[in-house]
């Protein structure tokens, strides 16, 4: 999903249905008349549900914002937020006929702060959004949702053809499907097929195992601190490390990617690899904070 500050607005109330997507990549449902969804309160409240049924603490705000024909997960001053349509969303259960699709919708945005997918500030990949779709499946079957109710939403407003930025209507259903059947312990797969290409959510997920190559990166201090991460080594994006919950996340290009602990290009540059975990301490002989490997 490409993540803007900048919300884009509807500009006409008259549209053709199939000509019109969001910047999520997906169909926009034709509009309501009746707005059934209750505001920031019901969608707390499955947002809630979800998070509690995979014991997941709650790391973003979410915000409600009429008129932007979307749902959608973004950082704004390194914190994070889940911003909603409520017309939208109650469109888009009309559309589907279930209520699930909304809340399908939001666990796949649910999905892409679980994974940390904004962290690098590149936008939106294909295997971002499989990893959020798979996401979705499994929360949803978590709470009690069928395999159609899960595939509802994407089946009605997926496009059928895939982009740079988003994957095909085929292979979202599938993605959902493998995290449904995961969360119900279904195995649909011969033996000898190769795991799913998406990261799977474990039955308490966070933090993700390191088999997915994930960096579980603490803190120890008595005070927060915002570092600075890269993938290449040239374009950092500030994020925000807290004393009291390790920061679990993964670099998009390579197996490694570069920490810096001060926004500066004369600054120290650490050098991180998946799988492994950091710490950042006080050295008292230096005089400053320094990172190193935890074995």
């Amino acid at each position: 999903m490409i993540r803007r500050i900048v919300l884009l607005l509807l500009l006409s109330s008259q549209f053709t249905f199939a000509q019109q997507t969001n910047q999520c990549g997906i169909l926009i449902p034709p509009p309501s008349l009746v707005n059934n969804f209750l505001s920031n309160f019901e969608a707390a409240i499955y947002v809630r549900t979800i998070l509690d049924s995979i014991n997941w603490k709650q790391n973003f705000t979410l915000l409600e914002q009429d008129g932007i024909n979307n749902a959608y997960a973004t950082i704004i001053g390194n914190k994070r937020f889940i911003i909603y349509d409520n017309r939208f969303l109650t469109a888009l259960d009309q559309y589907s006929k279930t209520n699930w699709a909304s809340i399908s919708v939001l666990a796949h945005e649910i999905g892409h702060h679980y994974y940390s997918h904004l962290v690098s500030g590149n936008g939106s990949t294909p295997a971002k959004e499989l990893e959020a779709d798979y996401f979705s499946g499994y929360a949803l079957a978590k709470v009690g949702a069928s395999l159609a109710d899960a595939t509802a939403a994407i089946q009605k407003i997926a496009p059928v053809q895939g982009n740079s930025s988003h994957p095909g209507r085929d292979a979202r259903v599938d993605a959902i499907q493998k995290g449904w059947y995961y969360s119900k312990a279904i195995n649909t797969s011969p033996t000898t097929t190769a795991r799913p290409a998406v990261p799977q959510p474990q039955q308490n997920p966070p933090p993700p195992v390191s088999e997915s190559g994930w960096i579980n990166l603490a803190l120890y201090g008595n005070n927060a601190m915002t570092v600075y991460l890269s993938d290449d080594g040239r374009n950092y994006s500030p994020v925000a490390l807290k004393t009291t919950q390790p920061f679990v996340f993964k670099y998009e290009m390579y197996n490694y990617g570069f920490l810096r602990l001060v926004d500066s290009p004369d600054a120290v540059t650490f050098k991180l690899t998946h799988n492994r975990d950091y710490s950042i301490i006080w050295n008292r002989r230096a005089n400053n904070w320094t990172v190193v490997e935890v074995k």
